[in-house]
């Protein structure tokens, strides 16, 4: 990690005083306690994808109190990081590291949101006659999920090059959301019996799209990170 070689090269030049040293410590810290949260974000992704295929009450459940414990991650985090930069008034790529990690724990904690959304349009499924819709959640939701793995990976390993192979891969999802729109309205349309399923099917692949952006914004903030270059306005460019 980053703020771990960068206390290695402290310690064996000696060129740096004690207190820079525990300030990398502290960085390195913080990307820990990200990863963490990180974490808990993807297992409520693929817990609520896994709930909505299998019908399952149980998961929704799990989901709502992972939910919560993103809450809490989020709010510590985002403490340690404002902390840092009041107190430790840091420059350059330690400073776009402390900003993109604050951006980034706001994306997880979306992520959690939508992971959430998708939990409640769950329950109410549960309610309904089962409905085989066309369109393939579970490549949505994987697809999803690899987004935000590289997203992490790039995170990492501190690698660019990564995280623009995740704004790559939006395209694909969003692909993926518009033909579930498509193939969804047309099934109301086919069979208006089925309407409150295909409009919860509807709701659910925004919501995994949505889940993707975030994923992306990530990417993007890495980018920060990494090359000090605010990339979003080329991606919003590149989708018009």
């Amino acid at each position: 990690m980053y703020a771990e070689l960068s206390v290695r090269r402290n310690f064996a030049s000696r060129s740096l005083p004690l207190p820079r040293i525990h300030f990398h410590l502290q960085l390195a810290e913080l990307k820990d306690k990200l990863l963490a949260m990180a974490a808990l974000a993807q297992q409520a992704v693929e817990a609520s994808v896994d709930a909505y295929l299998q019908r399952d009450e149980g998961l929704c459940v799990y989901v709502r109190e992972n939910e919560t414990a993103i809450n809490t991650a989020h709010r510590a985090l985002d403490e340690m990081a404002y902390e840092l930069l009041a107190k430790e008034q840091p420059m350059a790529i330690d400073l776009r590291f402390i900003l993109a990690v604050i951006k980034i724990n706001g994306d997880l904690e979306r992520i959690g949101d939508q992971s959430m959304s998708i939990a409640v349009r769950t329950r109410d499924v549960l309610e309904m006659p089962d409905v085989l819709l066309p369109v393939d959640f579970a490549a949505m939701g994987e697809y999803a999920s690899r987004m935000i793995r590289t997203a992490l990976q790039a995170l990492l390993e501190g690698d660019a090059q990564v995280a623009d192979s995740v704004r790559l891969m939006d395209d694909e999802i969003d692909l993926m959301n518009r033909r579930a729109q498509t193939d969804l309205l047309e099934l109301i349309q086919r069979s208006p019996a089925d309407t409150a399923q295909a409009l919860n099917g509807i709701l659910i692949a925004r919501n995994l799209e949505r889940i993707a952006d975030h994923a992306t914004n990530i990417a993007t903030d890495v980018i920060f990170w990494i090359r000090g270059a605010d990339v979003r306005h080329e991606l919003s460019l590149a989708s018009d």
